[in-house]
């Protein structure tokens, strides 16, 4: 069994580790890890790790490192558990790791939950597995690519339209190439046509983002200003650039009627905003959201409304984005510094495999 370890403190020290695989206790079974999507969102994970618990997932036994969770495929290699068979395929929360050992609990024909004690209390949505022996319409790249951050994007949009915008008129999303950032305009597109969707990006980006046609305006971040300060606005951070999100509460001041936190694209710069102008920023954590939704509607209808938008964001992102497939210890742990270095392309949409 290989793992590829992070030092939690230096996201940049990373080592492969090779361990004999486990004898499995009875319940249990042994996934063997085929593939899996490498985005920006797997950085967040790590650069918030210990806040938010996204270490705890896939311990290492050492305190000082961890494996950073992935969204991926995996194909059921032992088991010993009766309702499960070996060559099954599931989709589900995975670590950067060629086997993982869970204990699948709540089994039906569509899926289970991992019921082992170290992932008791962790949040409901990481624990559940998909047994794509009853799904017969997966893709799968475009499904670890972006389902799960989709499914931020659409939470994000839900919340902010269940808040009536809180009286805005128009929404400014940071990182506008990055994927979940390109699902909330499209999703914004589609139930808020109302809301002018504003997207800020790097020069090297702007084409890229202009060429998606998902947003209504895109500004490069030193062209910030030439958004209208007197339009009432809200602000969804996906950078982490504490100074890029005080020149946005700056630029508004008091007509910026909402700032929300929700990733960490820019790992090197967290820190150094100083107070900011206007609305205090609220973090957005998406397993909570997603929580609540499902309570009000159920978890069948909740699945539903974010399918419907994502078969179309799906259909859309073939035109501007390249699946890559990477093999190999060697090309993904190489993938993962890029990543965390910010040099991968939004127009590139990286599979990893081990084999």
């Amino acid at each position: 069994m290989k793992s590829l370890w992070i030092k939690k403190t230096e996201l940049s020290q990373s080592e492969w580790h090779e361990t004999d695989a486990p004898n499995l206790a009875d319940g249990q079974i042994m996934l063997a890890v085929d593939k899996y999507a490498l985005t920006a969102n797997n950085i967040t994970y790590a650069a918030v790790g210990d806040g938010f618990g996204y270490w705890n997932f896939f311990p290492t036994g050492d305190a000082d490192w961890g494996i950073v969770p992935v969204w991926g495929f995996a194909t059921v290699a032992e088991s010993n558990h009766a309702d499960i068979a070996v060559g099954e395929r599931i989709y589900g929360y995975l670590p950067m790791a060629s086997h993982l050992v869970v204990a699948p609990g709540n089994v039906t024909e569509a899926g289970f939950v991992d019921s082992a004690e170290h992932r008791q209390g962790l949040a409901i949505i990481y624990n559940q597995y998909h047994r794509l022996g009853t799904d017969k319409t997966v893709h799968d790249a475009e499904r670890a690519i972006f389902q799960p951050l989709f499914t931020t994007s659409f939470l994000i949009e839900d919340f902010m339209r269940a808040s009536n915008w809180h009286g805005a008129e128009a929404l400014l999303m940071t990182s506008a190439s990055s994927k979940t950032s390109l699902g909330l305009a499209m999703v914004a597109k589609n139930l808020s046509p109302e809301i002018k969707r504003i997207g800020l990006t790097s020069a090297g980006n702007a084409a890229f983002v202009t060429k998606t046609g998902l947003y209504d305006q895109v500004l490069t971040y030193d062209k910030l200003a030439e958004a209208d300060s007197d339009q009432a606005t809200v602000s969804v951070d996906f950078a982490g650039n504490s100074k890029l999100l005080a020149s946005v509460h700056s630029h508004y001041g008091n007509n910026l009627k909402f700032s929300s936190l929700v990733g960490v694209t820019h790992i090197s710069d967290r820190t150094g905003g100083g107070d900011l102008e206007g609305p205090e920023p609220v973090l957005f954590f998406a397993p909570t959201a997603a929580e609540t939704l499902m309570k009000d509607i159920g978890p069948i209808e909740f699945r539903a409304r974010v399918d419907a938008q994502f078969a179309e964001f799906v259909k859309s992102a073939s035109a501007y984005l390249t699946i890559e497939n990477l093999t190999g210890t060697e090309a993904l742990q190489t993938a993962y510094l890029e990543m965390l270095a910010n040099e991968v392309a939004p127009s590139r949409g990286l599979m990893c495999h081990f084999g």
